[in-house]
């Protein structure tokens, strides 16, 4: 075991002690994920959520979906922000879809590798790392490490990422370094850290249950070495 697994292994454990449970909450259909993720996308899960309660309210079918016009399916995810942008990238998604398998489900993917999957979904229109892997890990219970911005900037501060890591390789790097079996959980646990403590600005360095581990708290409490 090298030592940045080890590292991740005890940070793992330390988030587990302070949070507890890490599961996510896990939903049954890829095609479903894929487009909440799209919603999620700069801004709260409340307003995506909410977006998409309204998409599926106003086109209960994906194929009704996917015949709209990009104005209306805009009008239908307003809440969700940035709705003229996400609009026509899901329908570019859902059409790109109907265009490869005659329908609109994914999943077929449950049948594929975590490789065939990942590049499958990357492969549509607008879709990146961190969008393939949250279908990854959550749809489709794979060891997947989907990593936004909490994420991103926990890690960075942690010291897992060096600090000019674009999003992309952040995805690779993190997935090498953590162990298949907690990868979820880390993600999990990175992003209530992100949200509750390791915050934008000055982190809560005082409070957090990884401080005596992270090489940015002496810094950030004025503690000399």
């Amino acid at each position: 075991m090298t030592a940045d697994v080890r590292r991740v292994r005890a940070i793992h454990r330390r988030l587990l002690k302070h949070f507890g449970s890490l599961e996510p909450p896990r939903r049954s259909d890829p095609l479903e994920e894929l487009v909440l993720t799209v919603l999620s996308q700069n801004t709260s899960d409340v307003n995506s959520f909410r977006a998409y309660e309204s998409l599926r309210a106003r086109f209960p079918t994906w194929d009704a979906l996917a015949r709209a016009r990009p104005s209306e399916v805009a009008a239908a995810i307003r809440s969700g922000g940035l709705s003229n942008v996400k609009a026509p990238r899901i329908l570019a998604i859902l059409r790109a879809i109907e265009e490869r398998e005659g329908h609109l489900d994914l999943s077929f993917l449950r049948a594929a590798t975590d490789a065939e999957a990942r590049d499958y979904l990357t492969s549509l229109p607008g879709v990146g790392p961190k969008t393939a892997a949250v279908v990854l890990a959550f749809s489709l219970d794979r060891p997947a490490f989907p990593v936004d911005t909490h994420v991103h900037r926990v890690a960075g501060r942690l010291g897992l990422l060096p600090s000019k890591a674009s999003a992309a390789r952040a995805h690779d790097i993190l997935e090498a370094i953590t162990p298949p079996d907690i990868r979820v959980a880390m993600h999990v646990g990175l992003i209530r850290l992100g949200r509750d403590i390791c915050k934008p600005g000055r982190p809560r360095c005082e409070v957090c249950p990884l401080a005596d581990l992270c090489p940015t708290a002496p810094t950030i409490l004025g503690v000399k070495a």
